[in-house]
């Protein structure tokens, strides 16, 4: 059984290879049970969490364990730990343990990509991202892949991630226009496609300051009682998930307007297994504003795990 970690996780992905085989892997026949996600603690002001994320389709059979200590950040320990386990379909011997954490970052900004890929608008200018963590150097990577954006907004409570953020990503892409920015109704509106990768517990902008034909794409929050946008930002959207099952069990994104009645589940546009399947550019009018929304599924683990091994079989 093979071993694998981070260093050789980046050492075989590329934001365009892995975004390739998630389209094909979702697109196939898979079974991926609800995944399970239990707080460790009951109190308001601890979050801490673990999870198990299975799945197998026909090559591979996967399970994903992580832990989750938002509060680590204030000590010399990751705020999230994560080991997937890979066995063979055919007889079920394992074959590898790898970096689930590495993974995680590697598949949900190529997941995030991958989704507005399909409905972000193709001649997209202007990012406006947010978030400041470990995921979000990845998370601009990955949008950048899949469109030609001119400049990249970047808004982050924490100046000084941001402006280190800033720097890496200015270097990388000197053609690109990087700057550091607020949640305002001009940058909003500015706005072609906007990606969210944070803990905030509430809005992060305005529903109402979002123009005609823009993208948002929802990755951080995975709390009931929690969200990144709106009930306004939801309801005059073509909302789109990874997961329905997964969304409609933690998102507050979607379940805060539906308890408000604003939004019905019946209004999802789609998952993402559904539009890799077409794998047809998903957008019918350049005026609707699409919602991605994603809490992560077994499967995009199972997907990148399984493409890390073959990559390092063959190597």
């Amino acid at each position: 059984m093979k071993v694998i970690d981070q260093t050789q996780i980046d050492a075989v992905l590329d934001f365009d290879s892995l975004r390739i085989a998630l389209q094909k892997g979702f697109a196939q026949q898979f079974t991926m049970p609800k995944r399970h996600v239990y707080e460790l603690d009951k109190t308001d002001t601890n979050h801490d969490a673990f999870a198990v994320l299975p799945a197998w389709n026909e090559q591979v059979i996967g399970v994903k364990a992580f832990t989750y200590f938002p509060s680590n950040t204030d000590s010399e320990y990751a705020s999230l730990y994560s080991k997937i386990m890979l066995f063979s379909r055919a007889h079920g011997e394992p074959l590898a343990l790898v970096d689930g954490t590495r993974v995680t970052l590697w598949r949900t900004a190529v997941v995030s990509a991958l989704a507005s890929y399909y409905l972000s608008r193709k001649d997209s200018q202007h990012l406006v991202f947010f978030g400041s963590g470990n995921l979000a150097e990845y998370m601009v990577r990955a949008h950048l892949s899949v469109r030609d954006f001119k400049c990249v907004t970047l808004i982050g409570r924490n100046q000084d991630k941001v402006a280190v953020l800033h720097n890496s990503l200015q270097r990388a892409f000197t053609d690109i226009e990087f700057v550091i920015g607020q949640s305002c109704e001009k940058v909003i509106k500015s706005a072609d496609v906007i990606s969210c990768a944070t803990g905030s517990p509430t809005p992060l902008f305005k529903g109402g300051w979002l123009k005609p034909g823009t993208h948002v794409d929802l990755i951080g929050n995975h709390r009931c009682d929690s969200r990144e946008c709106d009930s306004v930002t939801i309801a005059q959207s073509k909302v789109y998930v990874d997961s329905k099952e997964n969304v409609l069990a933690e998102a507050g994104e979607l379940l805060i307007p539906i308890s408000e009645g604003v939004f019905d589940e019946a209004n999802i546009s789609g998952e993402l297994a559904e539009l890799a399947k077409k794998n047809n550019y998903e957008r019918k009018c350049e005026s609707d504003i699409t919602v991605f929304k994603s809490v992560g599924t077994a499967l995009s683990d199972l997907i990148t795990a399984h493409y890390i091994y073959k990559s390092l079989k063959n190597e």
